[in-house]
């Protein structure tokens, strides 16, 4: 059996003040910061890339890439088209397999992108891994990941931060990874993953893939026990898979159909 990396392990860091803060965000922001101050800690293209680099690192240092270079590359050749039909093609997109059991997929800021072993190995066929690559790169193309590591650091440094007048991009990105290591343990809000679900079947149609990739996937997740340890963090971080459903076939309807190619894609690389 394969051990399973410290992934859940950030769980335990992420802790329960998170959770409690993201609740009033707003309030808080708005009763301890100016607009002007607020921008102080404005968040660049170029910050975002940098911050998403150090935390895939982060990751990485607990569930390495899988040691399969041909893997790699398609995993990257797939999700390098998905991202190329969005706003933000220029980002230096990357993706990759990592030794986890886990079924989770991340998505780091300016474009880095991971999907579990566990995950990889529960998909049929190219347009269910494009499904989950197009949910994870609207995240990216949302800023949503980013968005919260900021206001995470405002809520935490507040004016003390502030004070010192964070002008030095370094320590910038410093503090943000600092607010974010713990970033794929976070919960987004639900309006976020719905948004992530909608823009991802848009992106996988664009690519050529047929859209119900990803619906396809969540309900292999929801088959799965919420009892099973391989789902745990996934289940923690995300609305349940049910409501995500729904909502998807709210939006999706009918008008999908037109846009569907069965074995758009063909089979998925081996995963040895």
């Amino acid at each position: 059996m394969m051990r399973r990396p410290a992934i859940l392990l950030l769980v335990l860091l992420a802790g329960t003040q998170v959770a409690a803060a993201a609740d009033s965000l707003r309030s808080k922001l708005t009763e301890r910061l100016s607009e002007s101050q607020r921008m102080l800690l404005a968040v660049t293209e170029e910050d975002e890339i940098a911050v998403g680099r150090r935390v895939a690192a982060n990751l990485l240092g607990v569930a390495p890439l899988v040691k399969d270079d041909k893997l790699q590359r398609y995993v990257n050749t797939v999700g390098r088209w998905v991202a190329a039909q969005s706003s933000r093609p220029d980002l230096p997109w990357r993706f990759g397999v990592v030794e986890s059991a886990d079924v989770n997929a991340f998505a780091g800021p300016g474009g880095y992108i991971l999907v579990t072993r566990g995950l990889y190995a529960s998909l049929s066929d190219e347009s269910e891994l494009a499904g989950v690559l197009a949910h994870e790169i609207a995240h990216v193309i949302e800023r949503h990941h980013i968005e919260l590591m900021r206001k995470t650091t405002l809520i935490e440094e507040g004016r003390k931060a502030l004070e010192k007048q964070v002008g030095d991009k370094e320590e910038l990105v410093r503090r943000l990874v600092g607010s974010g290591a713990q970033i794929f343990a976070r919960r987004l809000d639900q309006a976020a993953e719905f948004e992530a679900d909608r823009k991802g079947v848009v992106l996988a149609a664009r690519a050529g893939y047929g859209p119900y990739g990803l619906p396809a996937v969540l309900q292999k997740i929801g088959s799965v026990a919420k009892s099973d340890d391989r789902v745990q963090l996934l289940f923690k971080t995300h609305p349940p898979v049910e409501e995500r459903l729904r909502m998807l076939d709210r939006v999706m309807g009918a008008e999908f159909l037109r846009y569907e190619r069965p074995g758009a894609g063909g089979a998925l690389a081996p995963l040895r």
